[in-house]
């Protein structure tokens, strides 16, 4: 058997860890969704953790290992492998906030041009088993990389996350989600998942 047959993934989910350590609030209102930089302590879990979304069915953080700077991950709250494991709620909240994630994601770091990536199994480059959308920035200059496979699927060179940066462009994140959430709150009396 090949060895990429077989499942090579590690015992616990740091995904799965992160979602525990950052439950959603239970009013289900939007704005709710953006945690306060308060609720946010990236050190309530080792490896810390920059979260800028925390919902009933989705977290999203900043990446430890960033291809860029803005580098952001949108996960499911459960734990679910592969894609065609996400269930019907989760798929639409997925589908809510990627737009706004991005858009967030655009508006922090300057950079308007940005890949949004999914990879299921290990043949396809998930190295955590655990649905995430991966919203990478492309800046007009890009790191200099020793391998170019990486610019579409996410494989190659990374750099460590700079915790000082993460807190500032976590916090940056928060408030400029928030601002795309009040718009939509703004048009829909609700503002309700």
């Amino acid at each position: 058997m090949n060895e990429l047959d077989q499942d090579h993934y590690p015992q616990s989910c740091p995904f799965c860890s992160i979602a525990s350590a950052y439950p959603p609030n239970t009013s289900r209102s939007l704005l709710d969704c953006v945690p306060k930089d308060e609720d946010a302590d990236p050190e309530r879990i080792q490896p810390n953790a920059f979260v800028v979304l925390s919902t009933p069915d989705v977290v999203a953080f900043l990446d430890i290992l960033p291809m860029t700077s803005g580098h952001l991950l949108v996960a499911t709250r459960a734990h679910r492998k592969l894609i065609g494991d996400v269930e019907g709620a989760e798929a639409r909240e997925i589908g809510f906030w990627l737009p706004l994630l991005a858009r967030t994601v655009a508006k922090v770091t300057g950079v308007v041009d940005y890949n949004i990536v999914q990879n299921n199994g290990v043949r396809a480059a998930q190295v955590v088993p655990h649905v995430h959308f991966h919203i990478i920035p492309r800046p007009e200059t890009m790191p200099e990389v020793k391998n170019k496979n990486w610019t579409m699927f996410g494989r190659g060179q990374r750099d460590g996350l700079d915790e000082e940066e993460a807190v500032k462009l976590a916090e940056d994140m928060r408030r400029v989600l928030r601002d795309e959430v009040g718009k939509l709150v703004d048009g829909d009396s609700k503002g309700r998942l």
